[in-house]
């Protein structure tokens, strides 16, 4: 019970964002979109799962060592997270697909950052983060690509 309720804390801060920014349907349908976009629903199960895999290579790592005395994984991880929940808010509550492909770009480089920082400290947990990483490569060129239809 007490590591499902350790995953549980692990895992919640990764929908704040969502919970807090909201997906504005009219905001992105005024949008030239590219043909690879998915939709919508889509992306918000993937998201999920994403979190899911993310908090699982967190836990991983928590059970081998405190990520708060290793700093440059740390760092990384806040730099990652913030930059990925104030995606939302970007894009959607200011409008602005500029700000959200520059915070595509931080999550973009922060994941991959972060995949090699959690390699350092423990293996295993890093190939959690291989998804995510991929993901965020999709997701930078879909923001560069709505970016510039757009603007």
């Amino acid at each position: 019970m007490k590591k499902v309720l350790k995953f549980i804390i692990v895992l919640l801060p990764w929908f704040i964002g969502g919970l807090i920014f909201k997906y504005d349907a009219s905001c992105y349908e005024m949008l030239n979109i590219p043909s690879f976009a998915l939709s919508p629903t889509l992306t918000s199960i993937i998201w999920f799962i994403l979190y899911f895999i993310i908090a699982t290579s967190i836990y991983l790592l928590t059970n081998k060592t405190n990520i708060f005395k290793q700093s440059d994984y740390f760092y990384v991880l806040v730099t990652n997270y913030l930059a990925n929940q104030l995606f939302l808010f970007g894009f959607f509550n200011l409008k602005s697909p500029f700000l959200g492909f520059v915070l595509t770009t931080i999550t973009l480089v922060s994941s991959i950052f972060l995949y090699l920082e959690s390699n350092k400290l423990d293996k295993r947990s890093s190939y959690f983060l291989i998804p995510y990483a991929l993901f965020n490569i999709y997701a930078f060129i879909l923001s560069l690509t709505v970016y510039i239809m757009n603007f």
